[in-house]
């Protein structure tokens, strides 16, 4: 499922087009908590202070084990959760109290969960028409989508009808086609084959190329994240252990935990 909060559905003026690409999305989490109530009055503190810098079109990864606080920290950053102590900035602006509607961030869930009853095109379309968007710029982005991502081929068939590569990249068109700031990306390739996910791991590079997005992808595999991620955050228990460039949390980790979690790559 991709959700995308406060896009516009009209072209900028050059103007401000000019001013948004300056500071496009450069995202700040400073001593973020996230707590959530527990059975028998106990807490759960799912994320603890964790202070992350995403540079504007920088693709850094989030890696850790399952339940170690990385989907939450991407719901904290798109809004979707309330933060309990700590701050998140985006562009400069704090969001604390932003909705999420208003943070110009897209959100592509590990279940895809694209509407069953629509065709490939009209899941792509489906959130501009929400926006009432115009009819020849809906048209426009959802062209230059199934361009970017191969789709011409599965259009007018329904989800039940592609496979999970091509599900997949419906999703993430459903994301693109709504012009994000940030695209955040919750284990997007888990559910796949080995041959398929190296497949759309390249196709996410060359978006990031070509688009020059601003990306956050949370992933448990520590060899997926080394491979994709211009620096690569490791998270276990809530608590950030370590960031930065791939050879650098090799050559030099931070703590016990991030050793043995990079290890377990096979890279």
């Amino acid at each position: 499922m991709a959700l995308v909060f406060g896009e516009s559905c009209f072209p900028l003026d050059i103007g401000f087009a000019f001013v948004t690409i300056l500071c496009m999305a450069r995202v700040v989490l400073e001593n973020v908590i996230k707590i959530f109530p527990g059975k028998d009055g106990r807490i759960i503190r799912a994320v603890d202070r964790a202070s992350l810098t995403l540079e504007d079109r920088e693709l850094m990864t989030l890696v850790g084990p399952s339940g170690g606080g990385k989907t939450t920290l991407l719901r904290l950053i798109a809004g979707l959760e309330e933060l309990t102590e700590g701050m998140v900035t985006i562009a400069g602006q704090v969001v604390n109290q932003v909705p999420a509607r208003e943070r110009d961030v897209a959100m592509v869930f590990q279940h895809h969960a694209l509407y069953p009853h629509l065709t490939a095109r009209e899941n792509l379309a489906f959130g501009l028409k929400l926006r009432r968007c115009p009819r020849d710029e809906i048209a426009r982005r959802v062209a230059e989508a199934v361009n970017r991502l191969g789709l011409g081929d599965c259009l007018d068939r329904r989800p039940g009808e592609l496979s999970g590569g091509q599900r997949q990249r419906v999703a993430l068109g459903r994301a693109l086609v709504r012009q994000p700031r940030v695209l955040l990306l919750d284990e997007p390739f888990a559910h796949l084959d080995v041959p398929l996910r190296r497949q759309l791991r390249r196709e996410l590079l060359r978006l990031h190329r070509e688009l020059d997005l601003t990306i956050l992808l949370v992933t448990h595999d520590p060899g997926e994240a080394l491979a994709l991620g211009q620096r690569v955050a490791v998270m276990n228990g809530g608590v950030i252990e370590q960031i930065g460039q791939p050879a650098e949390l090799r050559a030099r980790p931070a703590t016990p935990f991030v050793t043995a979690f990079l290890d377990s790559s096979p890279l």
